[in-house]
């Protein structure tokens, strides 16, 4: 197969992605004579669009599901985020190498502030989930300075699992069985709670469900729910419900992608115009 184009996005399947609609846009503000391309990859075919992003002309690629883990031993190197985070979802080209970075921590932390005006830098997080996805944001939390980070999980040894890769001296982080008296009396003392599962996804196997309710949601806290199909998911209903401020995860999507297409160019992006173009899809 011939793959055509120096930038874009990779995923199996990519039909629904977004991405091309915000990124055209950032391109064409800056007059770059790109078309920023949806190439539909199969796990099989990795390596083939890989021996292309190895062209000089490449700039750089976005990588979204299933790749953010099995593209990493085709890229030369990894930058210290990917690394611990261990997914990559951008890929740049830097003196003849590619490099595998992930955005997806810092997109969250740009989105969380955005929407909620909160900074979780000496705060506590509650959060729910510890599959992929989860990673990004606890680094994203580490790195930011959250005080202490307490992650519920129905598999308590996935949550004991990321207890060991992220534990240091500034962050203290605990694991605890997604139980709801449990959760009842340890949410008192949170500011924040981050739902990383599927809980409430359209199309997802509880879409009426919520992680936790309003009975046990203390009035004031910020709850934000990485999930953005529906963009008000069960959770954030519950959050809302009993006084909290909320946010999703759209600007959670288009922050990493400003964050990649800067990297990506080394330019400024329209921000602004950016998400115009996403909220008109």
């Amino acid at each position: 197969m011939k793959y055509e184009g120096n930038i874009g996005i990779i995923g199996h399947p990519i039909g629904h992605s977004k991405s091309p609609v915000f990124q055209q846009v950032a391109l064409d503000h800056h007059s770059i004579v790109e078309k920023f391309r949806a190439w539909d990859v199969s796990p099989d075919d990795l390596p083939e669009i890989m021996g292309h992003f190895k062209s000089d002309d490449f700039m750089a690629a976005c990588v979204t599901l299933p790749h953010k883990i099995n593209i990493i031993p085709y890229v030369d190197e990894l930058t210290r985020t990917a690394k611990q985070v261990g997914a990559v979802n951008w890929v740049f080209k830097k003196n003849g190498n590619l490099v595998g970075h992930n955005t997806d921590c810092s997109g969250f932390i740009r989105s969380l502030k955005d929407q909620t005006g909160l900074d979780p830098q000496s705060k506590t997080v509650l959060v729910f989930g510890a599959g992929g996805a989860c990673r990004a944001i606890i680094y994203g939390l580490k790195d930011s300075g959250a005080k202490k980070i307490i992650i519920a999980n129905r598999t308590l040894v996935k949550a004991e699992q990321l207890v060991n890769d992220f534990s240091d001296y500034n962050t203290q982080i605990s694991a605890i069985p997604l139980d709801k008296e449990n959760i009842k009396n340890i949410v008192r003392d949170c500011q924040l709670i981050v739902n990383t599962t599927s809980i409430g996804m359209s199309g997802g196997p509880l879409p009426k469900d919520s992680p936790l309710y309003s009975e046990n949601i203390p009035p004031g806290i910020v709850g934000y729910d990485i999930v953005y199909a529906p963009v008000e998911t069960p959770f954030l209903k519950e959050v809302q419900k009993a006084g909290g401020t909320f946010g999703n995860g759209i600007s959670m999507l288009v922050y990493q992608g400003i964050e990649g297409f800067e990297m990506a160019t080394g330019l400024d992006a329209p921000v602004e115009k950016m998400f115009a173009a996403f909220n008109k899809v």
